[in-house]
């Protein structure tokens, strides 16, 4: 039933065939009387979602499959939309602070892996990628906002802890030694580089992408305007 909630509302206010959700539970090998199997789960669900008082039924039949109807900003998936593009726009105006407020507020939202341990077929996988995609952009804009704003020594702990997270995101590396370099700490961020090379090397095979390579050669030769 969990699989069936979490696909109906990755594609609320939409349909959702029949045939999808049966391969969202069963994968390619469905059972003999799957349909039968996600009608009882469909059920199951609008008595659920029934007895939160909604006036219209939570869960409609639209051929060739079901639709979950939810109200704006019912879900927090939304709010978090709204909010990255409310400080996409500020990034763009150059007003840190209150895009930086913005990025921080999305990621309030966030209550941990999505789904925790549930998995399913391609709709969830599908989705729940997206989703950690947005939240990895919206982290790296936080600390953007955050070098913008010069909080470079709040900055330092929360880079590191991402990386110990995301060992193969360049990005953090790069973002990290930034906010090191225009600490004074020189050495520092080129043993972030050196440590970048070492993981994607042992990890992948490969050496650091181009912009972090253009850092380091900056930082070696203590670029001026890099410091500022």
């Amino acid at each position: 039933m969990e699989l069936v909630l979490a696909a109906l509302l990755f594609r609320a206010n939409q349909v959702v065939p029949v045939d999808q959700l049966v391969t969202e539970i069963w994968g390619d090998d469905p059972p003999r009387r799957a349909v039968d199997g996600l009608y009882v789960y469909v059920s199951q669900l609008r008595k659920f979602l029934g007895g939160f008082g909604q006036e219209r039924r939570p869960i409609t039949t639209r051929s060739p499959g079901y639709v979950l109807h939810v109200g704006p900003g019912a879900l927090d998936v939304h709010a978090f939309q709204r909010l990255m593009d409310k400080g996409r726009v500020c990034m763009r105006m150059q007003r840190y602070e209150e895009a930086s407020t913005s990025f921080q507020s999305a990621l309030s939202l966030w209550r941990g892996p999505v789904l925790g341990e549930v998995r399913g077929g391609p709709i969830i996988s599908r989705y729940s990628t997206w989703l950690e995609e947005a939240r990895l952009e919206c982290l790296e804009a936080v600390v953007s906002t955050g070098i913008a704003l010069g909080r470079h020594q709040e900055l330092v702990g929360l880079l590191r802890m991402l990386i110990a997270e995301h060992p193969l995101h360049e990005e953090f590396y790069r973002q990290l030694m930034i906010t090191l370099y225009q600490r004074g700490r020189r050495a520092d961020a080129l043993r972030v580089y050196n440590d970048a090379r070492e993981t994607l090397t042992r990890e992948l095979g490969l050496e650091p992408n181009r912009g972090l390579q253009d850092l380091q050669r900056s930082i070696l030769v203590g670029d001026g305007e890099l410091a500022s």
